[in-house]
């Protein structure tokens, strides 16, 4: 299993999005989720409405790949549109080990066509991902309870799709439920397997440490 921290290794809300939690996180060798948007005709980091204080693209893609080894990005695409200047940062960082997730139905049309990976979400509100066969994977989410087992994930794994796994603490939830789950059924082990946790270490020695 992969373990990526969202957006960064955060240790206080300031830090979200944020060089420091960035920074950390690399530096512990977890990739990380994050957030892109456009802001004044440039792609920026922020989960939000950006402002001038925004981490621009091109100096996260520089960093993460300069700086640190190469380590796995999830990119949460939080405007339309973005498809031409993203490609052009992947091509120029040689970013290969990315997604790119939670657009629209029209938007993804254009990730299709511009030949940029991406993930398809599934949740208790969305049964049914959009461009299954398109997708390289799916963004497993839940919102109010853990409500899929194992077998969803295996059969994800079993079409050929990576699964990232949003961790509950995400939705301010306990994720012992979960982790549990997850390594009682040996999907630890999965090289398909991706966890969005704001607790990478908690959970890097959790599944290197519990026992049934």
């Amino acid at each position: 299993m992969i373990i990526i921290s969202h957006r960064g290794y955060w240790k206080s809300d300031a830090e979200k999005n944020r060089w420091e939690a960035f920074d950390r996180s690399f530096s512990l060798g977890y990739g990380t989720e994050t957030d892109l948007r456009d802001h004044r005709e440039s792609l920026v980091i922020s989960h939000d409405m950006a402002n001038e204080s925004a981490i621009t693209a091109d100096a996260f893609f520089e960093r993460a790949t300069g700086t640190y080894p190469s380590l796995p990005l999830a990119l949460n695409i939080k405007a339309d549109g973005l498809q031409a200047a993203l490609r052009v940062l992947l091509d120029q960082y040689a970013i290969t080990d990315y997604f790119v997730f939670d657009m629209s139905i029209p938007d993804t049309l254009g990730y299709i066509r511009a030949g940029i990976r991406f993930f398809s979400r599934q949740s208790e509100y969305e049964p049914q991902p959009a461009f299954y066969e398109e997708c390289a994977g799916i963004w497993l989410d839940a919102f109010q309870s853990v409500w899929y087992d194992a077998a969803v994930i295996e059969a994800h794994a079993a079409n050929g799709k990576s699964v990232a796994i949003v961790s509950p603490e995400l939705h301010k939830r306990e994720p012992l439920e979960l982790w549990k789950l997850l390594k009682n059924s040996g999907l630890h082990h999965s090289e398909k397997v991706i966890l969005c946790t704001d607790l990478p270490e908690d959970a890097t020695h959790f599944f290197s440490t519990y026992e049934n």
